[in-house]
């Protein structure tokens, strides 16, 4: 007998054998495929419901995937047995009783830039990449090329429709909102920089910046930029010597040190530089600033003489234009980019500069001649700004006094016999680069931890973390505890889990597991 993959009156339910199946299950990463029971295809609050309450019933492990762009396993571990894939709920709309834009937690951010944009002409503070999915871009405090002049998605995360499962395995739908007297503010609160796949399945957003007071959708959001300078510049690894790129990585870090106010012009401007493997030839630096900003000209042309001077070694490439914000302005890194790609990426945010130590450790490891991937790099991304004038409890996110973010990657690789190599290069990177703390971003005077939306179970691995400092430190701060508590009241059984998850206080999460198992 044949089983029925689709059932008219509920989600399309996809197993192995279906030649759907090999394409839902695959992620951004290559590295990892999961295997699940089967997949649920839902398009409704209801069918969500309806989906956890039989997993959780059955016994059956769950994970939830938005666009499936996560660095690590979490939505294709091997004991993942049903997967919810929420890619249909994806609805972006006005909610005029709300006084909000509703967004479906499946949506994609370019969907979410472009409907925004041509609706209304307002924004978001997100990421880069189009392709990821919203439902885990956001709960982890979502950032991009804006967040320094609009600060981060969360900070405009108005509420949140959330399926949890109560005590008794029941699973229902609540809506959870910023307002001070609602009974589940500390559930919106949790979901505003606290991680996906922590507390339940998360169906819908409502954004709208704070102080918002209109009826008018196109005064709930930043307004878009209508046109922005972008600037473009590769530098050639021919020439560089250790020297030039200290001085090329301690100019760019001081420019945002010195650029932190967010009432400056500066505010305004953000870049991205990533310096690939000296076997890569070349490496560069994208630069963006809203046109019609004040001193947009001036902020623009001095941040590049700032960056530059001194290194002593000049551009192979360098374009500096006026280009329409929607159409081009963006440096999209997209899945599936790259269809066959697998990762390692590590990451920290800087409170100032690279020391001296970590200095020297990047020039050894991009300019060392026994590493072969020419797409191995740091990528050191602008941040701060309007970021850093939220208190660190006012939301989950805790980095509140950070002016850049780094990305330590072991670049893209495409067939399994490379990962070892690969892998052990970027963990040793990492590790020097943080010797001096135990392997680790350690919040100190330099650094603040790490961003849970770049995973790295290596973090809890007393193998490569030797700080004594705890994995929920560097991600979530003095802000764990509460998230904890969060996670206790809405998520009592631990169903909603994976590698680097909130635990349950007092080791309740081993006790709940063995107590379902």
């Amino acid at each position: 007998m044949t089983d029925k993959t689709v059932d008219p009156t509920g989600p399309a339910v996809i197993r192995p054998g279906d030649p759907r199946y090999e394409n839902l299950v695959q992620g951004f990463n290559h590295r990892f495929v999961g295997r699940p029971d089967e997949v649920r295809l839902v398009t409704t609050t209801e069918e969500v419901v309806a989906a956890v309450d039989e997993a959780v019933a059955a016994g059956k492990r769950i994970a939830v995937r938005s666009g499936g762009h996560c660095f690590e396993n979490f939505t294709t571990s091997p004991e993942i047995e049903i997967l919810l894939d929420l890619s249909e709920l994806n609805r972006i709309a006005h909610d005029p009783a709300r006084r909000a834009i509703e967004v479906g937690s499946g949506a994609l951010l370019g969907d979410v830039y472009r409907t925004l944009f041509k609706r209304w002409g307002v924004t978001i503070p997100g990421g880069t990449g189009f392709e990821v999915g919203v439902g885990g871009h956001f709960p982890v405090g979502g950032y991009g090329p804006l967040s320094r002049r609009d600060g981060l998605i969360v900070d405009h995360l108005y509420a949140v429709e959330v399926v949890v499962v109560d005590e008794s395995g029941r699973a229902g739908a609540v809506v959870a909102t910023s307002e001070p007297d609602d009974p589940h503010r500390d559930l919106w609160w949790a979901h505003t920089g606290g991680g996906g796949g922590n507390f339940g399945v998360v169906t819908r957003y409502w954004l709208r910046t704070p102080g918002a007071d209109t009826d008018d959708p196109a005064g709930l959001l930043p307004k878009a930029p209508a046109r922005v300078w972008k600037r473009t510049v590769m530098w050639p690894w021919d020439g560089m010597t250790e020297r030039s790129l200290t001085t090329l990585l301690r100019n760019y870090a001081t420019w945002y040190e010195n650029n932190d106010d967010a009432d400056s012009p500066a505010a305004g401007l953000w870049s991205n530089l990533i310096v690939t493997h000296r076997n890569s030839g070349m490496f560069g630096m994208t630069v963006v600033i809203d046109h019609d900003g004040p001193d947009a000209e001036k902020v623009f042309a001095e941040h590049f003489e700032s960056v530059s001077a001194g290194v002593g070694v000049e551009p192979v490439v360098h374009t500096a234009e006026v280009v329409p914000w929607f159409s081009s302005w963006l440096p999209s890194y997209s899945f599936p980019s790259d269809p066959k790609g697998r990762y390692k990426d590590k990451a920290g945010y800087l409170r100032k500069g690279f020391t001296d130590h970590q200095l020297d450790v990047i020039w050894r490891y991009l300019s060392d001649p026994e590493h072969t991937n020419p797409m191995s790099c740091i990528v050191v991304a602008g941040f701060g700004g309007k970021v850093n004038t939220v208190a660190p409890d006012a939301t989950a996110a805790v980095q509140r006094d950070s002016v850049l973010k780094v990305l330590y990657c072991a670049g893209i690789w495409q067939s399994e016999d490379q990962d070892e190599a690969n892998i052990a290069w970027v963990r040793a990177f990492y590790r020097d680069a943080y010797a001096p703390s135990g392997g680790v971003p350690v919040p100190d005077e330099n650094s603040d931890g790490t961003y849970i939306g770049y995973p790295d179970r290596d973090l809890a691995d007393p193998a490569w973390n030797t700080s004594g400092v705890p994995w929920s430190t560097l991600y979530y701060g003095g802000n764990y505890p509460r998230l904890q508590q969060v996670k206790r009241t809405y998520d009592p059984r631990n169903v909603f889990r994976h590698a680097l998850s909130v635990e349950l206080p007092g080791g309740e999460a081993n006790v709940k597991e063995d107590q379902d198992a």
